[in-house]
């Protein structure tokens, strides 16, 4: 974006001045930019470069003066010339914050989603070495193909329990309280799993994990948000996909390392004990999140005045020492105004309320691509892709497990190549080619099977296709359309039933998988697949808009209302 700062013509000499602007001037979002009057002691000579010919004017003391007055800051993408102040008293404020409490805020609830991740990589794994007779080391390893569903999905219901479980207390406990819950969660279901004496002590040990990341999938994101400075929050709650696709990568490599040890998946299952065990600690260490401390004072629920200066004491732990007690105040009753601004115009809307007007149209998208995101193969794929790979020709496990640490890593570079370029190329774009690649990659996987079972790597590509369109669509893009789509009215009950119908479906489907594949041939369940990928792409055209650029309060009124 363009900038421009014209000064007044003075009197004496008639010379124009040319002035750059910090590049401050260029964060604001569409389309609120707008001029600002840039007065008052706090911006000095040091905040603009002027050339040697044109700063004798600006010493002019009558030109000096009337520039003071009148020196605005003009955007070519806004034609309005109106006057703001304040305009550097955020990015001081954000300024504030040391890194280690930038870091520390986001990497401890990000540890949440790695173990998510981690586990659905490890399963991938597991899965073969519980089932197999020289590498089980049980004697109840002989499962059948929907106990061998059950130990894959076991962690997904749990997960969709701990879901529920957070729309009911999230608000009661706080966000660091219930990702301290999840952490110990994360360890007691580590803990039940690898040391499972049979069949059921091993899938309630799956549950209790599952349970902890419905907790973690809630809490992390919103701790993340609450506390780390608006001018980076965007880029570090995107960068929690990261985490978790991470978790995925590191959970192969832990089943590669281990898949040839008799009773291997119990170290690939409890192996995310001590990761969950440094979570705990981190979030012990860290404040409550002082917006949840103000939001409960609103809610009548905690002493104003006490809950004020427990959020003032979270929010000088947050900021570091270098944070003023005049700017810890401003942002305390600046955000305490802005929560009972919320409360007292749009009070929260019912379950019955999402399904109505605007809030039906948001959750027909966001339900919807979440809802495709599980049911076009995504959760078989990535919890059976060692399987995948030994029935392509890679015989031996420890083969599989190797091809699927590349898998993983891919998987990991195409994330990040998401997560950079979804607001330069668009959702739609993204989505639209990253669906057409899933839907020749499946019809790719069911033609090896019927027709090209002589050329094993065409299963590798396949899935490497799948994997990488995956990440560049469904898998960020949906989340985000998730988060922005929703008017405020019903954005919270909208958000949970979303995460109900993912983790729903995700369970269902690699419930599903194995007896499907039984039964119908891997081939089979791949076409359909591929059918349902066709649907949802289909889908994508008709009903996804396109919402790069425009704030929530115009994505509701301009795409919900229409």
């Amino acid at each position: 974006m363009a900038t421009s700062v014209c000064l007044p013509r003075p009197p004496a000499t008639g010379a124009r001045a040319s002035i750059s602007l910090p590049a401050r001037s260029r964060r604001l979002p569409r389309p609120h930019r707008r001029p600002h009057r840039l007065g008052g002691a706090a911006v000095g000579m040091d905040a603009l470069h002027v050339s040697p010919r044109d700063a004798e004017p600006l010493l002019h003391p009558v030109a000096a003066a009337t520039a003071h007055r009148r020196l605005r800051v003009r955007t070519h993408a806004q034609g309005a010339d109106e006057s703001a102040t304040g305009a550097g008293d955020g990015a001081a404020a954000g300024a504030d914050y040391s890194l280690a409490a930038v870091i520390l805020p986001f990497v401890f609830p990000a540890l949440g989603g790695l173990l998510f991740g981690y586990d659905i990589g490890a399963t991938s794994g597991a899965t073969i070495s519980v089932h197999s007779a020289e590498l089980s080391g049980t004697t109840w390893f002989n499962l059948s193909s929907l106990q061998l569903g059950l130990v894959a999905s076991g962690s997904l219901y749990g997960a969709l329990g701990g879901s529920i479980l957070a729309y009911r207390i999230a608000d009661f406990l706080g966000r660091r309280i219930e990702l301290m819950t999840a952490a110990a969660l994360y360890i007691s279901g580590a803990l039940t799993t690898g040391l499972a004496p049979n069949f059921v002590v091993l899938i309630i040990g799956r549950l209790l994990y599952g349970v902890g990341i419905g907790l973690a999938m809630h809490g992390a994101p919103l701790y993340i948000a609450e506390t780390c400075p608006s001018q980076i929050r965007g880029t570090l709650i995107s960068f929690k996909e990261l985490f978790i696709v991470g978790g995925i990568l590191f959970g192969y490599l832990v089943g590669s390392y281990e898949i040839d040890v008799v009773g291997g998946w119990r170290y690939m299952f409890g192996f995310s004990a001590p990761l969950a065990a440094i979570m705990a600690v981190g979030m012990w260490s860290l404040p409550p999140s002082p917006r949840w401390l103000l939001l409960r004072a609103v809610q009548g629920k905690g002493p104003m005045e006490d809950n004020k200066k427990k959020a003032m004491n979270a929010l000088r732990r947050l900021k570091g020492p270098s944070a003023s007690d005049k700017v810890l105040t401003d942002e305390i009753e600046n955000n305490l105004s802005s929560i009972k601004a919320a409360y007292a115009d749009q009070a929260e809307g019912s379950i019955f309320q999402v399904f109505e007007g605007a809030s039906l149209k948001a959750f027909t998208i966001g339900g919807g691509l979440v809802l495709f995101q599980q049911i076009t193969g995504q959760p078989s794929v990535l919890y059976y892709a060692t399987s995948i790979l030994q029935t392509a020709g890679f015989t031996t496990a420890s083969d599989a497990a190797k091809v699927s640490i590349l898998i993983g890593l891919f998987k990991f570079v195409m994330t990040g190549v998401a997560v950079l370029k979804v607001d330069n190329l668009g959702r739609r774009p993204l989505m639209i080619g990253g669906v057409s690649g899933i839907t020749v990659a499946l019809f790719l996987l069911a033609a090896y099977y019927k027709v090209l079972s002589g050329f094993p790597y065409v299963a590798v590509g396949a899935l490497l296709l799948y994997v990488g369109c995956y990440q560049l669509s469904f898998g960020p893009i949906s989340w985000l359309m998730v988060s922005e789509i929703f008017p405020l009215r019903t954005r919270g009950r909208g958000i949970s039933l979303a995460v109900l119908t993912n983790f729903g479906s995700n369970a269902l489907v690699t419930l599903a998988f194995s007896p499907l594949q039984g039964y119908l041939g891997p081939a089979n369940v791949f076409l359909l697949f591929a059918a349902i990928s066709l649907l949802a792409l289909l889908f994508v055209i008709l009903n996804v808009p396109e919402t790069k650029g425009l704030s929530l309060e115009e994505i509701e009124s301009k795409i919900l209302k229409k």
